[in-house]
């Protein structure tokens, strides 16, 4: 498309969720790349300004990241108010962000996860370490960006990993540690773009190692081709179950076996300058202002259906 084509474009970014200040930092570099493409675009930051406003766009950037963004709340306030918006839809944006039901519908689909308990105040933690064994990891369902996340080694620290998890949702998810590779595969449309292997210096990959640390190394592809051929069709296979559309990051564990365990799916990848988004696009050859331009173009299509995500679409 011709870039004035967009029209009007608002950047939906910042909001008031746990992930606002990344939210910022990936919407400050979208606004600013859709204007060096000559789009007639502006930031909108929904904790500072009415949503009604939005009708004033002809579409929407999505960049929020977390609840009230990638929930699919604020995917269906644009629905009934008829604004295209890039991404996936009400349904997609709400399964992909509960980790515990995302599971249960990857479950039912054949598409292979961690093992995994559901924790509550009155869950019994000796038990959940003799089924799960240690180290395990501790999260809320319904946040991203690694908050709240605890890697546990010693089972006297679960029940202060369950109180961290619980600060940010009422329901939290034990999984069981795989030992292998941390793998994350960039979608774009219906192509799965080449994967990024990730080696924190820390324990984990977590929000610091993700946003803000220069020692976290990255390899891109992050596998050997023909490992990597074999995983594009159960990642895009994953990807369609959940009714995804438009973009995305698939998150998994690759163990030393070459067996892939799925961990999650964002339907709101980050696009910072240490974001992985924009690095699997630029080994497949697309600049960072091609790639954000493309994301827009998806938002022509932000009411049609998803490609169906039956069996068969694992190939």
């Amino acid at each position: 498309m011709n870039p004035k084509d967009f029209g009007k474009v608002a950047v939906l970014m910042g909001g008031p969720s746990a992930e606002r200040e990344i939210s910022l930092l990936s919407g400050q570099a979208v606004l600013a790349s859709l204007r060096r493409s000559g789009v007639d675009a502006h930031g909108f930051d929904p904790a500072e300004r009415e949503l009604a406003d939005i009708k004033r766009f002809d579409r929407a950037f999505v960049i929020l990241h977390g609840r009230g963004g990638e929930d699919g709340t604020v995917q269906g306030a644009l629905e009934l108010m008829g604004v295209p918006y890039t991404g996936s839809g009400v349904l997609a944006s709400a399964l992909a962000m509960d980790k515990w039901r995302t599971k249960l519908v990857w479950q039912a689909a054949g598409v292979p996860i961690a093992d995994y308990l559901l924790l509550d105040a009155g869950s019994d933690l000796v038990a959940a370490t003799a089924h799960l064994g240690l180290p395990m990891f501790v999260k809320p369902a319904n946040e991203g960006s690694s908050i709240g996340i605890t890697k546990v080694k010693r089972a006297a620290d679960l029940a202060e990993a369950y109180d961290v998890a619980a600060r940010y949702d009422e329901l939290v998810i034990a999984e069981r540690f795989i030992d292998g590779a941390e793998v994350q595969f960039p979608i774009l449309g219906e192509r799965v773009l080449p994967s990024i292997r990730i080696e924190p210096a820390g324990e984990f990959y977590d929000y610091d190692a993700k946003y803000f640390r220069d020692d976290t190394r990255y390899h891109c592809p992050g596998l050997p081709a023909e490992q990597e051929a074999r995983l594009h069709a159960s990642v895009l296979h994953a990807f369609r179950v959940l009714g995804c559309r438009g973009w995305g990051r698939m998150d998994l564990i690759v163990d030393r076996a070459g067996r892939p365990f799925f961990l999650e799916m964002n339907t709101v990848p980050g696009m910072t300058s240490h974001s992985l988004m924009p690095m699997g696009a630029k080994a497949a050859g697309i600049g960072f202002d091609a790639l954000v331009l493309q994301i827009l173009e998806t938002s022509q299509d932000a009411g049609a259906r998803p490609a169906p995500g039956g069996r068969h679409a694992a190939g």
